[in-house]
């Protein structure tokens, strides 16, 4: 009898021993958070009471998962039984809590003198989860266009007029490196979207430390840390052919780790012949080789090839919005694309007050794009990088940050340009070496003046030149070399950040901003080349107001934006796509979005009801603007909507079910200078349904569906501007359904 007492007592005394009080407080202002949920391996879920504790037993699980409706999920390793105090990230937009790394200077958002909209991983995830575009033209200010799937276009600000297709005049960075090419154009339709967890996008000019680019600056993150074991799968089907599935792994290694992952999308598309197939697969490892010190290393290979259909003139729209271009089938009008990324990022501590962080990345790509009216093949080769030292002190009494860095890119292309016979290349006519190199240095000083008011000063020096050199040209001409050295620029930026109170704030700035033009608005598809193309050159005036109040958080900012030597796009009798300087314009604008939780209860059976929206007003104009005989000086700026407005409505319930609701309304807008043709306003409205739940013992699990274009508007998401022959119009997809699966195993 005793034998049996003893051991038994001895289980009851270590259960009692390794019962742990966990109390979860807020990260931002270290307040509890009741409500969470506790779970783990043999433990049923926890649920911390009114003084955020908890009372948890640790001899069933050391490894526990936290998860509340207003904060970031967080597992933790309890490796001691004495009482832990956990903090959990809140998910809110609370304005005095967000951190953001705009201008290279991580502060809070209520200390940053620009314009800047964040788009979280969970924000990709409302939509069908095939791109970005929807998630993005959530943000006031900011337009993706998809002309075709796969085809993207951005406009920060009415920044696309020179981009009749692909990324331009928009600076992109991935993980810090350069993403955008040293020619100034981004392949952003290689990465997936599983490649991306957080955004940050600057709106307008950020030359002062980012270099060239009017638009602004857009800074994707893919997953940095590995907190768990981890392998996942998702399935993702829907109209139109659509199949996307993703299988990924995650490898704790010491105090790093690795992670792996595959995706294969294809679609047949909505038009005919808009077929897209692309493959990724992503490899990184992330490693803390001391206290002082982090490395990271990835792999990106893509494998894209989609379609062309083409742009339809109005009659052919009517008919039917479903039809490709004529031509565009039979001379298979089509883009194959692979590229290879190879990077390296570290972060040193110098010291407690100084840092660096330095990023190199070398890029290969083959180019591949039959058209209806030439057939081009390029073989691409780049490398970069980009290094900044950071050092905290004090200039007197005043708490001071000085930044200082720079930005390298060189890039070569071997390029042919051949006829077009039934889609197979033909007899070559004209084949170019094309060197393009980016240089700048950049500095900042930040000072606090006082505990509310920071002043930045930042200047950048800009170097650019490219060299093309033709050696094969079929017309009359001879073989050339030609080289265009662009003078260096001094991009300044002066702002200023003062907060009213700890919970709002006001900022201003001025900012100059410059952009050359791109190789491949010099040299066009027809042969010609345009060294006479100027870069463009722009000052930005800019106030803006931020504040958080109760469950209401609030964004507005108003600009004007001066640019000079405008470049615009047009086409000649045989559709070629040319480009010109357009003497300048004027860009007013106002940015304004608010955000509210009128809802929140982690225990209620409706956990969350939350409201968002946001107001675009971008009410620009040809300033002095005379082509061919024409004046359209006074016109609206071409492929610009003088109002957009957002609006989202998200439901979460206990059961795990999920519901959210998106209304996007685009005001009318011009398609050609002369302002004599237009695409109507429209309405587009999306939503998604789901449930997601931890399964327990490590398993989670998500299924989902959702409706796009639920109103079956007719529209084009992405114009052709200044069309030859009326060609303007790019149809979107009508009322298509998509839905899915995922499955999660934690280990």
């Amino acid at each position: 009898m005793k034998a049996t007492i003893i051991p038994l007592f001895f289980f009851l005394s270590l259960s009692l021993f390794a019962q742990t009080s966990i109390k979860v407080v807020n990260s931002s202002n270290l307040e509890p958070v009741p409500g969470v949920f506790i779970s783990g391996a043999g433990i049923k879920n926890t649920i911390t009471d009114n003084l955020g504790i908890a009372q948890i037993d640790l001899t069933k699980s050391k490894k526990l998962n936290f998860s509340h409706i207003g904060f970031q999920k967080l597992t933790v390793e309890i490796l001691s039984v004495q009482d832990q105090t956990i903090m959990l990230k809140p998910t809110t937009n609370d304005l005095s809590a967000i951190t953001v790394a705009a201008f290279e200077s991580d502060r809070p958002l209520l200390q940053q003198a620009g314009a800047v909209s964040r788009v979280l991983e969970s924000e990709l995830y409302r939509f069908n989860e095939t791109s970005i575009v929807n998630a993005f033209n959530t943000k006031a200010g900011v337009r993706v266009e998809e002309r075709a799937p796969a085809s993207y276009r951005i406009s920060i600000r009415g920044s696309s007029l020179r981009s009749p297709f692909g990324v331009r005049n928009v600076k992109v960075y991935w993980n810090g490196i350069p993403f955008t090419a040293p020619d100034g154009t981004t392949p952003l339709n290689i990465l997936d979207l599983s490649n991306v967890q957080n955004t940050e996008i600057i709106k307008g000019p950020a030359g002062s430390i980012y270099g060239a680019g009017n638009g602004g600056v857009i800074s994707f993150e893919s997953r940095r840390t590995i907190d768990e074991n981890r392998i996942a799968t998702d399935l993702n089907v829907g109209d139109f052919g659509l199949m996307r599935y993703r299988f990924g792994i995650d490898q704790q290694i010491g105090n790093g780790g690795i992670s792996a992952s595959y995706v294969h999308q294809k679609s047949d598309g909505f038009r005919e012949h808009s077929a897209v197939d692309r493959k990724v697969f992503q490899l990184a490892a992330h490693f803390n080789p001391s206290d002082r010190q982090s490395l990271s290393t990835q792999i990106l290979f893509s494998d894209l090839h989609y379609q062309i259909p083409g742009a339809l003139n109005g009659t052919q729209l009517e008919e039917n919005p479903r039809q490709a271009r004529p031509g565009s089938k039979d001379q298979n009008s089509s883009i194959a694309q692979k590229s290879v990324y190879g990077t390296i990022s570290h972060q040193y501590d110098f010291t407690d007050k100084v840092t660096n962080e330095t990023a190199l990345y070398i890029n290969t790509a083959e180019f591949e794009n039959p058209f209806i009216l030439d057939y081009k093949r390029e073989t691409a080769f780049s490398y970069g990088g980009r290094t900044k030292f950071t050092r905290d002190d004090h200039l007197g009494m005043f708490p001071i940050r000085f930044i200082a860095g720079g930005e390298y890119q060189y890039g070569y292309t071997a390029a042919q340009n051949f006829g077009n016979r039934n889609g197979q290349a033909d007899t070559v006519r004209f084949s170019d070496d094309l060197i393009t190199t980016q240089a700048f240095l950049f500095q900042q000083i930040e000072i606090e003046w006082t505990n509310k008011l920071l002043m930045t000063l930042a200047f950048s020096e800009n170097f650019s030149k490219y060299d093309i050199n033709r050696s094969v040209d079929a017309s009359a001409n001879e073989p050339s070399r030609n080289s265009r050295r662009f003078d260096p620029i001094v991009i300044p930026r002066l702002a200023m950040a003062y907060q009213l109170n700890p919970r709002s704030g006001i900022h201003g700035s001025i900012s100059s901003g410059f952009s050359p033009p791109s190789i491949a608005e010099v040299r066009t598809n027809e042969g010609s080349i345009n060294l006479d193309l100027e870069a463009e050159r722009g000052i930005n005036y800019e106030v803006g107001y931020r504040a958080s109040y109760g469950i209401f958080n609030v964004d507005i900012t108003a600009f004007y934006f001066k640019l000079s030597q405008t470049i615009t796009s047009f086409t000649n009798e045989q559709g070629v796509v040319l480009f010109r300087n357009a003497g300048s314009t004027n860009q007013r604008g106002i940015e304004a979005s608010v955000d509210y939780a009128p809802w929140r209860n982690q225990q209620a059976w409706i956990q969350e009801v939350k409201f968002a929206h946001a107001f675009t007003g971008h009410y620009f104009e040809f300033a002095d603007f005379v082509s061919g005989g024409n004046d359209f000086s006074g016109n609206q700026l071409t492929g610009v909507a003088p109002n957009t407005l957002v609006n989202q409505f998200d439901l979460r319930f206990m059961p795990g079910f999920y519901l959210n609701f998106t209304h996007q309304f685009v005001d009318k807008l011009p398609l050609n200078d002369a302002n004599t043709v237009f695409q109507e306003s429209y309405h587009l409205v999306n939503s998604r349904l789901g449930w997601r739940k931890s399964l327990g013992k490590g398993w989670d699990a998500e299924i989902y569906t959702g409706v796009d274009n639920l109103l079956n508007e007719v529209y084009s998401l992405g114009n052709d501007l200044n069309a030859f022959a009326n060609r303007f119009f790019q149809p979107a997809p009508l009322r298509n359904y998509y839905g899915g699966v995922k499955l999660g195993y934690s280990f």
